[in-house]
């Protein structure tokens, strides 16, 4: 006999779970709410983590929400965060454009092709929220922003993995 007939795990008849349409939405907005956590610094060094969750879910998947979703995940990564409101709606959606067109354009991506797009769209949200913080007064020099690009760097691959094993999970393949 087969080995896998002697398990008693049944796949046939199983689906995704109840609400897992809503899943990937709810993993990103409780990523952005680890920045609620009491952590005391006097500069931001963690990365933005709900934008992890964001990257990490359309790299790993496009289908399960519509880009048109990035402006209200944003805005509610502003009001959580206390970003200036309207920052994190105008990244994200450029960020999910630019993910949309970068699918568009290639066949296949591997892991360290992901990697490299994640830290650089990283990289391009910090800049843009250093450039924001600029504009409106704060006195922050560009070396600011190295701690959480690196931390987000090397982050990602675990974001990334945490949220793969949600997908699976939302999906009932566990």
């Amino acid at each position: 006999m087969v080995r896998a007939a002697l398990t008693g795990r049944h796949r046939i008849g199983q689906g995704p779970r109840a609400g897992a349409a809503y899943l990937p939405a709810a993993s990103v907005v409780a990523a952005s709410l680890l920045s609620t956590l009491p952590i005391v610094s006097t500069s931001g060094w963690y990365p933005e983590f709900g934008f992890l969750a964001l990257i990490a879910w359309r790299l790993l998947r496009s289908d399960p929400w519509p880009a048109w979703w990035a402006a209200p995940l944003g805005l509610a990564n502003d009001l959580i965060t206390g970003a200036p409101v309207g920052l994190s709606v105008a990244l994200w959606t450029a960020t999910m454009i630019i993910l949309d067109l970068i699918d568009r354009r290639t066949m296949w991506r591997d892991y360290w092709i992901e990697w490299v797009l994640a830290a650089l769209l990283i990289f391009l949200h910090e800049a843009a929220e250093w450039m924001v913080a600029g504009l409106t007064g704060a006195q922050a020099p560009f070396r600011t922003i190295v701690p959480p690009l690196l931390i987000g760097i090397f982050v990602f691959p675990i974001a990334a993995w945490i949220i793969a094993r949600l997908d699976r999970w939302r999906l009932g393949r566990q």
